[in-house]
């Protein structure tokens, strides 16, 4: 049955520990999953015991397979669902010259993120987006990483991100008002491009609704690169006269004429606007030893500020488009997304006071990052051998989980392809493992931004819906795009219906 399994998965057609076992008896509604065949006593293993370097079951790929970093053919996501149903918990592959584990239990992707975090680094696809965002907060390592994640949590403080929440709103509010009746939009260009204003504004106090399409064509430019990127000798074929190539590094020097000339005209200025922006150019390191070393340099704020920038509106932006899809798949959430929010606002803009007011909302944003969520995989590096529920991972081994493939776990969550709000009572949330929902990461690294994005979704949706149905066009092909985020590969064509 392995085998037959293991061809499957080679074809595209699309072990399991006893912690996961005793904990889905402990669930009761839930079918036990079976292990892979010879690696029944393995779960057993204490986590800190060395185990014989006996590599997990997994796919024997073709060398052209493993040389092209292109798992799946393409088609990664099937790929690594395929590679949990049909293995188990830890699956293990060797591709682009890598050792590649796949975890999918939630206890031993807290031992990767929280518990054992020191022994891990970012893993190759972050490593090589710093060709996008430099040493940024989401790419950089060990101290750096604290001291810089320490001078920017002050603009992510609970108090401060309430302040965003008008911002938020007057940008949805101004989005909405210039749709028509009956008009037919790309939401997902129209998310972008709302998602991008409001980081702009809130973070950098700049308006850059007239450089919003070109900022998302820089954008969309540098992440088509993002698999050709993960190959072998990827810093040859970036400078390679390949149009995907030429493409990214234009889009590149475009994204960084905006993000240097946001810096110059503030250091121009000299005032303190209160936003991130001044907080990075302002910032002082009180442990720094050397004063000239406690400041941040042009190149380094301009690093914070990308990735703040971009990929902070790229996230939100994702689970919006996704959101408004599946909402218009479902009459039923539509009719009580729209009910709440008539019943709650009674036709006023929603505040920030109102969020805890809208609970239903809140369900359709976390049940559509389920189903869809932006960070659809999320990886790291071992620095040193990482034993692991009875196996060995070597050092530089890449240890990867996918929230995609946890969240559409049925042991986790029932009729796990259905989109179903009301699953999310406060009883199924307190029976989750802690990593069995993670659209945002966890421990150290987890997202300097998630309040700022929950907040940011929540209001978005209320805004946008409180006046308009959004249907998906008749016959618009809907799939995602797996890059660095989880976008989607032909847009997301809705046609505008105004709410009475």
């Amino acid at each position: 049955m392995r085998a037959d399994g293991a061809r499957r998965l080679e074809a595209n057609a699309i072990c399991y520990d006893s912690s996961v076992s005793a904990r889905t008896e402990a669930r009761g509604s839930e079918a036990p999953r079976t292990q892979a065949p010879g690696t029944e006593a393995r779960g057993t293993l204490a986590r800190g015991t060395l185990a014989p370097r006996v590599s997990p079951p997994g796919p024997k790929l073709s060398l052209l397979e493993q040389i092209a970093y292109r798992p799946g053919g393409g088609n990664p996501l099937p790929f690594f669902t395929g590679l949990a149903r049909t293995y188990g918990d830890i699956a293990a592959f060797r591709m682009g010259g890598e050792n590649v584990f796949l975890v999918n239990d939630p206890q031993l992707v807290k031992d990767i993120f929280v518990t054992h975090n020191r022994n891990f680094t970012k893993s190759r696809g972050l490593e090589r987006t710093k060709r996008l965002l430099g040493n940024g907060l989401l790419t950089s390592e060990g101290a750096f990483h604290l001291r810089q994640r320490r001078l920017m949590q002050p603009a992510f403080h609970r108090e401060r991100i309430a302040g965003y929440g008008r911002t938020m709103v007057e940008y949805a509010d101004r989005l909405r008002s210039g749709w028509q009746d009956g008009a037919t939009v790309d939401i997902a260009r129209e998310m972008m491009r709302v998602t991008l204003s409001i980081a702009g504004k809130t973070l950098f106090d700049v308006d850059v609704e007239s450089q919003a399409a070109a900022i998302g064509e820089a954008l969309t430019a540098t992440m088509e690169s993002f698999w050709t990127m993960m190959l072998p000798f990827a810093n040859v074929i970036e400078w390679m006269p390949i149009p995907t190539m030429r493409r990214s590094r234009l889009a590149r020097q475009r994204l960084d004429a905006i993000i240097y000339g946001m810096i110059a005209e503030r250091r121009a200025a000299g005032r303190d606007h209160g936003d991130l922006l001044s907080m990075l150019l302002n910032a002082q390191d009180e442990e720094a030893g050397d004063p000239a070393s406690a400041v941040m340099t042009d190149v380094q704020v301009r690093d914070e500020a990308m990735t703040i920038f971009l990929a902070g509106h790229e996230t939100t932006a994702n689970a919006l488009t996704w959101t408004w899809y599946l909402v218009s798949q479902s009459p039923e959430v539509e009719w009580k997304l729209h009910d709440e929010i008539d019943r709650v606002l009674h036709g006023t803009l929603p505040t920030v006071a109102d969020i805890s007011s809208l609970p239903f909302v809140e369900k359709v944003v976390t049940e559509s990052m389920r189903l869809y969520p932006p960070a659809w995989i999320i990886g790291r590096r071992a620095i040193e051998d990482y034993p692991i529920a009875g196996y060995v991972a070597p050092a530089r081994a890449i240890l990867v989980t996918s929230p995609w493939v946890m969240h559409r776990d049925a042991r986790y969550f029932p009729n796990p392809e259905r989109f179903d709000p009301d699953r999310w009572t406060p009883e199924f949330k307190a029976s989750l493992p802690r990593f069995a929902y993670f659209p945002f990461g966890g421990g150290p690294r987890q997202c300097i931004g998630e309040s700022f994005a929950w907040m940011e979704l929540v209001l978005l949706v209320a805004t946008i819906a409180q006046r308009w149905t959004l249907r998906l066009e008749p016959g618009h092909p809907v799939e995602p795009l797996p890059l660095v985020t989880l976008r989607t590969k032909h847009g997301m064509k809705m046609t505008l219906s105004r709410q009475q």
